[in-house]
């Protein structure tokens, strides 16, 4: 495999525009990060969404994809831990799924492992470029932004069998020169600081997994909110068909249709920012995330449930 070192977001619409092609398909897990169909169809080819429901932790199973798959399928999306439901997949889900793939010649995988030091025990990482006979069959996108804090320097990498490392360099020469070489010199320290980023990203990792901790357990003390408990990154995505719907209304506020609505009013009598699900696919949801310290988390936690207590559905 070749890597190079840019962007980890333009690298991932890099990879899918050197396999190019309008009949071509991509498979889309959702809840996906919302990104990834807008990346397909600027590819040029067709995104297939595969729905993935709280039931199965948001995971795509083998049976769903089994079901998706079609002579014009190309590419496979998959993003562990996941943005936005926080969930992981095992190695034996992972190996369920490349048992499907190596029946498929024609498909490759791109697997976004972006969030791969932010995971909370027992749930472990596992590289798909690492299960056997996937190596050459995977397309690795990584990068600096969560592990190790470094959202604003905009350094990432692609990991791919030479032919298609080759391709994404060539698009990614004409949109970018690369990373700076300040940006470089950050990303080598970051390397420095030892396997799986040292103490340093250790501490981080046990910060967000106390607050990951905490914002579940009040989530699951509010009647009516369903959740699949993160393993990984800094999300949730609990499903709150309880507090919206055609019956649903807020004193004071009116009535709450969807989710998008229901993200409108926690915002403005609760205070509280939260993202609707219909973005990633997932429109009986909301995504809540836990970045933020524990000081903050308390508050809008509590402002959050305040204002659901007040909704009738």
């Amino acid at each position: 495999m070749e890597q190079s070192r840019a962007f980890g977001k333009l690298y991932l619409q890099s990879a899918q525009k050197a396999m190019r092609s309008a009949s071509l398909q991509v498979l889309v897990p959702a809840p996906f990060w919302v990104s990834y169909p807008e990346m397909v169809k600027l590819a040029g080819a067709k995104p297939v969404i595969v729905n993935c429901p709280a039931e199965d932790n948001f995971l795509l199973t083998p049976a769903a994809l089994q079901a998706s798959l079609g002579p014009a399928s190309r590419l496979l999306i998959l993003c562990s831990p996941s943005n936005p439901t926080g969930s992981v997949y095992s190695r034996h889900d992972l190996e369920a799924i490349a048992q499907i793939v190596a029946g498929h010649p024609r498909l490759l995988v791109l697997s976004d492992e972006i969030y791969e030091h932010i995971i909370y025990p027992p749930a472990q990482h596992h590289s798909f470029a690492g299960l056997e006979g996937m190596y050459d069959r995977t397309l690795t996108i990584n990068g600096f932004s969560k592990a190790f804090a470094m959202t604003g320097w905009r350094l990432g990498y692609l990991a791919a069998p030479p032919v298609f490392a080759k391709a994404a360099a060539a698009i990614q020469s004409q949109s970018t020169s690369g990373a700076s070489s300040i940006a470089q010199h950050a990303g080598v320290a970051a390397l420095g600081l030892g396997h799986k980023g040292g103490q340093p990203v250790e501490h981080m990792r046990e910060a967000f997994q106390k607050r990951r901790d905490y914002v579940v357990r009040e989530l699951q003390q509010i009647g009516g909110v369903g959740l699949a408990e993160p393993q990984g990154a800094f999300y949730c995505l609990p499903v709150m068909t309880t507090f919206f719907g055609p019956s649903a209304s807020a004193p004071g506020f009116g009535s709450i249709p969807d989710a998008d609505t229901l993200c409108r009013y926690l915002l403005e009598v609760g205070r509280v920012a939260t993202v609707p699900g219909d973005a990633f696919g997932a429109p009986d949801c909301l995504r809540v995330s836990y970045a933020a310290s524990m000081q903050d988390l308390k508050e809008a936690m509590s402002r959050l449930s305040t204002v659901l207590r007040k909704i009738s559905a």
